[in-house]
């Protein structure tokens, strides 16, 4: 206890307060620590969610007296990880995160008593365009979407009917769209909304980049993008046919291959009809027969009694001359039919005009005996022997006007591992494969080491050093008396630095060799004989300089 209060007296006020403010800071210090470390981890509820819903999140949190934390500018929200899938679905049953749209449930707790019909019209049109959004989201590679709908109502007697038009803004999680992704968007709205085209679909991204012009002239567009399509992979397709086969020769990575296709993009229609007269064919016969005769006679036209009797005629036939007159008639018609052909030819675009192949050939190496590899180039008739396969390959038509160039050159010597791993960037997520928050985790865990092991020397082993047990050492005059007469030598006080004496005790010079080890008390470790014995001599010989030093340290500041 007398030693504890004689440090507390030596240290005076100042440091004093100063190890109680380095005191105050270490513990408030551990503390945060603790408090971070030691509750349950917490694992992420929601990210990149927006500001409404993010407000909307919190203050449900806040009613289930959950404990939360928000990051990233409050677009994350973290809680206790055994919570988490629990929340999860009891904000999704509150229709949490809703995206900032609102979708069908706008009408869920509506008065449809008490709305008017625009207001109706006005939350149909919502809720469309909310589903629509949120279902646009959901695809891969989006992170959220806006849409807008125009719906023209047709006015009454009006024969003009304008088409329904839709405008979308993609944020999207990754670098582009595909031209497919972009179809399918537009596909996905106008089979929605009656009436819509997908050609009145327009689509931009969040950086302004036009994706579709929803002007009514995307069908075309898209033939157009598809014949593109075809042409890459009709050059991707050549291009592993002619790998293949040339890498038989020259081995794995001594060619490199570029197939280059150009082909029509036009749409062509054409019908046309053909008659063969030779092919002659009765079709129908029609045949008409007509048959008339006449009779003419000279008749008496008086008119008489004897004329109106029966038989007045036949009684007076021989009184004048007859004729008599016949005709017959024969028509035959025939109808032929003549062989017809009707054809209809359609050439989409796509069509191969004109293949060009470059293909770069390696050169040969060969190894001397110390290890030196010297190239060597391909001859002609081996160049000739590639060109003719690759022409093989392809289907090679000179009428079309094909080309095929093979070029042997030296390929440039591959970088080493070395310098490709000096090189290459560093993983996006971090060092050596860990994320950010392990790397800062690993931080504070160091800081945490290096505050403890800086306290643990600076602060508590002077502590436990001051209260060690020291002996009191005899005063200086009595220490240079006892030396210079050399009749005492069981105790030899050495002074430190900090003005303290330090006790050696020996047993007897009999008993001691120049080489045996000794302990000091406050000193790690051992010391020689021997070299207390040099300075006991050092001390004898030199009296007032020895004293001179002592009463320096003694006098220099704990």
């Amino acid at each position: 206890m007398s030693n504890l209060q004689n440090l507390v007296k030596s240290l005076g006020p100042v440091r004093l307060a100063v190890l109680g403010v380095v005191g105050a800071i270490l513990f408030g210090f551990f503390a945060v620590i603790a408090a971070n470390y030691s509750g349950e981890p917490k694992a992420l509820l929601f990210s990149d969610v927006n500001v409404s819903d993010a407000s909307k999140m919190v203050e449900a949190l806040d009613q289930m007296k959950v404990d939360y934390t928000l990051k990233g500018d409050g677009t994350k929200i973290y809680v206790p990880e055994s919570q988490a899938l629990r929340l999860r679905m009891q904000l999704a049953e509150k229709g949490l995160p809703a995206g900032g749209t609102v979708g069908y449930e706008i009408f869920d707790n509506a008065d449809a008593l008490g709305t008017t019909s625009f207001i109706q019209n006005i939350n149909h049109l919502r809720a469309l365009e909310g589903e629509l959004a949120r279902t646009i989201a959901s695809i891969d590679g989006i992170s959220s979407a806006r849409v807008h709908l125009v719906l023209p109502e047709r006015e009454l007697f009006s024969r003009d009917k304008r088409d329904p038009t839709a405008s979308i803004v993609l944020k999207l999680a990754t670098r582009a769209l595909s031209g497919q992704q972009v179809k399918s968007i537009q596909y996905l709205v106008s089979s929605a909304v009656e009436g819509l085209t997908p050609g009145h679909v327009s689509i931009v991204d969040e950086r302004g980049t036009l994706l579709a012009t929803g002007m009514g002239d995307d069908g075309q567009a898209m033939i157009t993008a598809t014949a593109e399509e075809r042409r890459i992979a009709y050059e991707r397709r050549l291009r592993g046919h002619v790998e293949n086969i040339v890498g038989r020769v020259v081995g794995a990575g001594g060619a490199r291959v570029e197939v280059t296709a150009q082909m029509d993009m036009t749409r062509v229609v054409k019908t046309s009809d053909l008659y063969d007269p030779d092919g002659q064919v009765v079709r129908s016969t029609q045949t008409v027969e007509d048959t008339s005769s006449s009779q003419n006679g000279k008749q008496n036209d008086g008119v008489t009694v004897g004329n109106n009797l029966p038989n007045a005629n036949q009684t007076g036939a021989g009184d004048g001359a007859t004729s008599r007159d016949a005709a017959n008639r024969t028509e035959e018609t025939v109808n032929y039919e003549i062989s017809r052909t009707q054809r209809t030819e359609t050439k989409e675009p796509g069509r191969v005009e004109r293949v060009s192949v470059a293909v770069l050939v390696d050169g040969t190496y060969t190894t001397a005996a110390d290890g030196t590899k010297t190239y060597q180039p391909r001859s002609p008739e081996e160049l000739a022997k590639i060109a003719t396969l690759v022409k093989s390959a392809i289907g090679f038509d000179e009428k079309r006007g094909d080309k095929v160039e093979v070029v042997n050159l030296q390929f440039a010597a591959p970088k080493t591992v070395e310098a490709a791993s000096a090189t290459a960037p560093a993983p996006e997520g971090g060092m050596w494969g860990l994320s950010k928050a392990d790397l800062m985790r690993i931080g504070e865990m160091a800081m945490i080491a290096l505050l403890a092991l800086v306290a643990m020397f600076f602060v508590l082993r002077p502590l436990i050093a001051r209260l060690g047990f020291v002996k009191v050492a005899p005063s200086s005059a009595d220490a240079q008396l006892a030396l210079a007469d050399g009749t005492e030598t069981p105790v030899a006080a050495i002074a430190g630095p900090t003005g303290e004496g330090e006790n050696v005790s020996f047993e007897g010079n009999e008993h001691l060799t120049e080489d045996m080890m000794i302990d000091i008390a406050q000193v790690a470790g051992k010391v020689k004989q021997s070299s207390v014995r040099k300075i006991g001599e050092l001390v004898n010989n030199h009296p007032d300089e020895s004293l001179s030093i002592l009463r320096t340290w003694l006098h220099e500041p704990a």
